[in-house]
C-alpha cells in the first residue's frame, strides 16, 4: 500500500470518527474497519459521476450496514461534488443531509434507505434484476447502453436476517452475475461476538445458494481486496460474496475488535490515542491537501465515464431511434401517456372479484406500459397477476415480465423497492393480504423512501371463506392504513378497481397497496371515476340533508347499497358513501370532504370487515362501526360474513336503533 492510499483510508476513518464524536452518537467501528475495502472499490472499480449522482448507467453502491453511515458520507464527500464538509460536521443533526442511517431522498449519492439490517442487500438484488431486465431490453451489438454493477457492503447482521437469506437465495437462482457483496466479516454485533448466536459456515451457505465465494484474509490489504473484486467481475453467471476479514474499530488501541467500538463514540481520550496510534494530526475533520489532489484526479477520470456514455447514447439514438425513444419513455415516468383511461372503466355488469378485475386491467396495461413488471410470492394464479402472454424473468430470459419470487414475501417487498430505486421500471408484487405482515418492514421503507411500487394484496377479508382464520385478515387493512405515506385502496367493484390502478400509476412519490377480494362482487351502477378521490357520494339522499350516512369500503359497499334500499322503504333518507381509500380521501380539499361528509349530519355508520381503526375520525361521537374485534372462522365465505354481522339486515337494524 503506497502512502497516498493509506492517508486517504485514514482520512475516511477520521472523518467518521470526528463526526460521530461531535454528534456524541453513531457507529465508528465499521468505518474504521471497512475503510480499506470501501476505498479500493470506489477508487479502482466503482463507475459513477462525481457531479451527477443520478447518472443512469452508474454502478450502484449500497451500504446495507446502514449503521456505518459515516463511511458512506465520508466517501461521498471525498469522491463526489455533492456533500459538503459542513454536512459531515452536522452528522445526525436536525435538517442535515447526513442522518443517522442513510436516506435515499435526503442525501445525494445514497442509493437506498438502509438501517434495518438485511434490507439494503435485498434492495441490491432488485437493482441487479432491474439492470439485467433493461440491459436485455435495450442493449444492441456495440451498444451496451445499460451495463453496470451493483455493489453492496454488508455486515454480519445483514446476513443473519431472514430477508437477506430470502433475497440472496433468489439472486443465486437467477444467476445475477453483476451483483457483488463485500461482507465486512468483523465477528462483532451489538451484544458482542457473533459466536454468541452465529456459527454456521457462511461461505457454504452462499455456495448452496449458487454464489461464487471469495475470501480476503486481511481487510487492510487493498491488493487482496482489489484482486477479489477483479475475480468477482470475471464470473458472469453467479453473484459473488467477498468475505473480507476486518477488525471493527481498527486503529483504536483499547476498543479494536470489541463491541465497544460498534455503536458508541470512542470517547475523547480514546480518539486521542487512536490519532497517535495511526499518526494522524490533532485537527478535527482534517483532509490532507495531497489527498484532495489525488482524489481530484480520480474524480476527473470518473467524470469522463458519463461523458463517454452520453456520446454512446447519441450514437444509439441515431442508429436505433425507436429503441432510444422507448428508453426515454422508460426513464421518463409518464406511464399513462397515450392511454384512454375512460376505457379502463368499461366493465360489464357481470359480477367479478376485484382481484380478477385487477388481473384484467393489468393484462391490458402491460400491453401499453412496456416497463410494467412484477409477479407474486408463489400465488400468481390466485392473485391474478400472471401475464399469460409474457415470459418469466429468469436466466436466459431477463426480459421476461413475470417475476417468480417464490415463497419469499419479505424479499419480494425489498426487491421491488430495489427495482424502483434503480429506475426505469414500474413494479408490482402480490400475495394474500394476511401475508402482508411478512412484508411490512419493506412496505414501511418504501413509504419512508417515497418509492412507488404497487403492492397487490388479495383475499382481503373473512369473505375468502373456508381457509379460515389463519388466512382471513382482520387487522391488516387498518395496519397498512396507519403507515404514513402508503396509499391504501380497497375498491368496491371492477370500476373502482380501475380507479385504483389509475391512481397507482399516476402516483410517483409513494407506494400503493391494492386490497382486493377473492369473492365476486356486483358491478354497481352508481360507482364512478370519483373513486379516484378516495371517497365519494355513491347514492345521494332525496331531501336537502340526509337522515343518516352509511360509509363502507370494498365488498361491504354492496351491503350499504342494499341497506339503503331497505331503509328507504322505512322512510329513512340515507346517503351512501363509498370510501375505497381513506388515505386519499383525507388529502382532498376541505370543501370536498365537507361536501361528502357534512359536519351537521351526526348519525353515521361505517361498515368494513376488519378492526376499522381509521374510521373513528369520520364517525364522530354518535357514529357506529360495524366491523370485527376477533378472528374469523372456517366456513363458506357468505356464511362467515352473515354469522359475523355483515348483512343488509344488521346494517338496517343498527340504523333504525340510531334513529330512535
Amino acid at each position: 500500500m503506497n502512502g497516498i492510499d493509506l492517508r486517504t483510508i485514514n482520512t475516511i476513518r477520521f472523518l467518521s470518527i470526528d463526526a460521530v464524536e461531535k454528534a456524541k452518537s453513531g457507529h465508528p467501528g465499521l468505518p474504521m474497519g471497512a475503510a480499506p475495502m470501501a476505498y479500493t472499490l470506489w477508487k479502482n472499480h466503482l463507475c459513477y459521476s462525481p457531479k451527477n449522482p443520478l447518472w443512469f448507467n452508474r454502478d450502484r453502491f449500497v451500504l446495507s450496514a446502514g449503521h456505518g453511515s459515516m463511511l458512506l458520507y465520508s466517501l461521498l464527500h471525498l469522491f463526489t461534488e455533492n456533500l459538503e464538509m459542513e454536512e459531515l460536521k452536522n452528522f445526525r443533526q436536525w435538517g442535515s443531509k447526513t442522518p443517522g442511517h442513510p436516506e435515499v431522498h435526503i442525501t445525494p449519492g445514497v442509493e437506498a434507505t438502509t438501517g434495518p439490517l438485511g434490507q439494503g442487500i435485498s434492495n441490491a438484488v432488485g437493482m441487479a434484476m432491474a439492470e439485467r431486465y433493461l440491459a436485455e431490453t435495450f442493449n444492441r451489438e456495440k451498444f451496451e447502453v445499460v451495463d453496470h454493477y451493483t455493489y453492496v457492503l454488508a455486515s454480519d447482521g445483514d446476513l443473519m436476517e431472514g430477508v437477506a437469506q430470502e433475497a440472496c437465495s433468489l439472486a443465486g437462482h437467477l444467476k445475477l452475475g453483476k451483483l457483488v457483496v463485500l461482507y465486512d466479516d468483523n465477528s462483532i454485533t451489538i451484544d458482542g461476538s457473533t459466536g454468541l448466536a452465529f456459527s454456521e459456515d457462511l461461505g457454504m451457505r452462499f455456495k448452496a445458494y449458487g454464489w461464487q465465494g471469495i475470501e480476503v484474509r486481511d481487510g487492510n490489504s487493498i491488493e487482496e481486496v482489489n484482486s477479489a473484486i477483479l475475480l468477482a467481475r470475471k464470473v458472469t453467471t453467479k453473484p459473488t460474496l467477498i468475505q473480507v476479514k476486518t477488525r471493527i474499530g481498527y486503529g483504536s488501541p483499547n476498543k479494536v475488535g470489541t463491541a465497544a467500538a460498534h455503536g458508541s463514540p470512542l470517547g475523547e481520550k480514546e480518539v486521542e490515542e487512536t490519532r497517535r496510534n495511526l499518526k494522524w494530526p490533532e485537527e478535527k475533520f482534517h483532509v490532507p491537501e495531497e489527498v484532495r489532489e489525488a482524489l481530484g484526479k480520480i474524480k476527473e477520470e470518473k467524470g469522463r465515464k458519463e461523458t463517454k456514455w452520453k456520446n454512446l447514447m447519441e450514437q444509439y439514438r441515431l442508429q436505433y431511434p425507436e429503441d432510444h425513444a422507448l428508453f426515454m419513455e422508460f426513464t421518463g415516468g409518464k406511464l399513462l401517456k397515450g392511454i384512454d383511461t375512460e376505457q379502463l372503466y368499461a366493465f360489464t355488469d357481470k359480477a367479478m372479484a376485484t382481484r380478477k378485475a385487477s388481473g384484467k386491467l393489468l393484462t391490458g396495461l402491460t400491453k401499453e406500459i412496456r416497463n410494467l413488471v412484477g409477479g407474486s410470492a408463489d400465488l400468481a394464479e390466485s392473485t391474478s397477476t400472471l401475464l399469460k402472454d409474457e415470459k418469466d424473468f429468469e436466466y436466459g430470459s431477463y426480459q421476461g415480465r413475470n417475476i417468480r419470487f417464490g415463497l419469499r414475501e419479505h424479499a419480494m417487498g425489498a426487491i421491488l423497492n430495489g427495482m424502483t430505486l434503480h429506475g426505469g421500471l414500474k413494479v408490482y408484487g402480490s400475495t394474500f393480504l394476511v401475508f402482508s405482515d411478512y412484508m411490512r418492514p419493506a412496505i414501511r421503507l418504501a413509504a419512508l423512501s417515497k418509492l412507488d411500487p404497487v403492492f397487490i394484496f388479495t383475499h382481503d377479508s373473512i369473505g375468502l371463506g373456508e381457509d379460515g382464520p389463519t388466512h382471513q385478515p382482520i387487522e391488516h387493512l387498518a395496519s397498512l392504513q396507519l403507515i404514513p405515506g402508503l396509499q391504501v385502496i380497497r375498491p368496491a367493484d371492477a370500476k373502482e378497481t380501475a380507479a385504483a390502478w389509475i391512481k397507482a400509476l399516476e402516483t410517483r412519490d409513494r407506494p400503493t397497496a391494492l386490497i382486493l377480494t377473492r369473492q365476486d362482487l356486483p358491478v354497481l351502477k352508481e360507482t364512478s371515476k370519483n373513486a379516484e378521490k378516495g371517497g365519494y357520494i355513491l347514492i345521494k339522499e332525496k331531501k336537502k340533508k340526509p337522515d343518516l350516512i352509511i360509509m363502507a369500503s370494498g365488498s361491504e359497499v354492496r351491503l350499504a347499497v342494499e341497506a339503503h334500499k331497505a331503509l328507504k322503504g322505512k322512510g329513512v333518507d340515507v346517503r351512501v358513501v363509498s370510501m375505497p381509500s381513506v388515505t386519499i380521501f383525507k388529502e382532498q380539499k376541505k370543501e370536498y370532504i365537507e361536501e361528502v361528509l357534512p359536519k351537521d349530519v351526526k348519525l353515521r355508520i361505517a361498515v368494513e370487515a376488519g378492526v376499522g381503526a381509521v374510521w373513528n375520525e369520520f364517525l364522530g361521537r354518535k357514529g357506529k362501526f360495524i366491523g370485527l374485534s376477533d378472528f374469523g372462522h372456517s366456513a363458506p365465505g357468505a356464511v362467515v360474513m352473515e354469522k359475523l354481522g355483515f348483512t343488509e339486515e344488521n346494517i338496517t337494524e343498527t340504523a333504525m336503533k340510531m334513529m330512535k
